[in-house]
């Protein structure tokens, strides 16, 4: 039999085989969607009368009085992180490994523990063991290594039982930050408890209630640094150290938002202080101040404006690209 047709007929075979694998792997993938879709979607476990699922729950948790509202986002903020590493993705996809299935393991008892404690956030901390396991095994290390953090990101997204004590902390911290920073603004208060009061203006007084302590503030700071050092192409310790920057940052900002409804109570309307400015100061003054104080982080640790640093790179790597091509093209003498 000549070469040729060898050739051909081992080329054909190697195809059918590589295309039985992607149907394995995306019939895999099906599998595992439809697992979780149903364990954790529809299959009620969790609640008083075991008539709740772990998805359900964690919609009706995400809430004003856990402080995390802001919950809803994570879906979307961990797609669009995988979604950024896509072409990553494609590129470090591989054989899968075994040890992935470990994982899931993990994943699966964790999820048995928790139906028999009746404790979905049990559950749901299994959840990324479950999806990261599977990619594991499914396309490999590398691509393992690249979706560890987008999927285990989900874990910041599962209110912990109790933020009583830290919002107690917090609002006194709250409560003094204000009292000493509306002194810079001629506005003189003294503080009975987590209430400020005016010494000479004629505002009522204005309680530092849970809400105002800086928790939501937090806890949604905290989300946005952690995807914000991820994307960040800087060394590891400089990411860790961009998203420990969240928790003094959303000090700093909760106490400046409750000092500017001090000022404006001093200076200005009080009813529009305590009402509309205080709903409404967080979206506008508390966020463009800490994320702009974020970026200035940033760029101190990467030596300049993250997109300017970015292009600079680039241009370095055409420039090298050039010289490269120029010198193999120099005829010989």
């Amino acid at each position: 039999m000549p070469d040729s047709q060898l050739n051909t007929e081992a080329n054909a075979h190697g195809a059918i085989k590589s295309s039985g694998s992607v149907v394995m792997i995306w019939v895999s993938v099906l599998l595992t969607v439809a697992a979780v879709i149903w364990f954790f979607g529809i299959e009620v476990k969790f609640g008083g009368g075991r008539d709740t699922s772990a998805f359900r729950w964690l919609w009706s948790a995400w809430n004003g009085e856990t402080d995390y509202e802001h919950g809803v986002l994570f879906p979307f903020v961990i797609a669009g992180l995988i979604i950024y590493k896509f072409k990553d993705l494609k590129v470090a996809a591989d054989e899968g490994t075994y040890w992935g299935l470990l994982a899931v393991l993990i994943g699966v008892l964790l999820y048995i523990i928790a139906c028999r404690s009746l404790q979905p956030r049990i559950a749901l901390g299994g959840l990324p063991f479950i999806l990261w396991g599977s990619a594991c095994f499914l396309w490999g290390w590398r691509v393992a290594k690249i979706l560890i953090f987008p999927l285990f990101f989900f874990w910041l997204a599962v209110p912990l039982p109790s933020f009583q004590q830290a919002t107690t902390h917090l609002q006194l911290l709250a409560t003094s930050m204000a009292h000493h920073g509306s002194d810079l603004f001629g506005v003189e208060t003294y503080v009975e408890g987590t209430t400020v009061l005016p010494v000479n203006g004629d505002w009522k007084p204005l309680d530092i209630a849970a809400g105002c302590s800086g928790i939501r503030s937090l806890m949604a700071l905290l989300m946005i640094s952690a995807a914000w050092a991820f994307i960040a192409k800087m060394a590891m310790w400089k990411r860790v150290l961009l998203f420990l920057c969240a928790f003094p940052l959303a000090i700093l900002g909760n106490a400046l938002r409750v000092i500017s409804i001090f000022v404006i109570a001093e200076y200005g309307d009080y009813k529009w202080a305590s009402t509309t400015w205080h709903d409404w100061s967080g979206l506008l003054l508390f966020y463009p101040i800490s994320l702009l104080l974020l970026l200035a982080i940033h760029s101190i640790l990467e030596g300049g404006l993250p997109w300017k640093k970015a292009n600079q790179k680039s241009l370095r790597r055409v420039n090298v690209t050039r010289t490269n091509e120029s010198k193999s093209i120099i005829p010989e003498s």
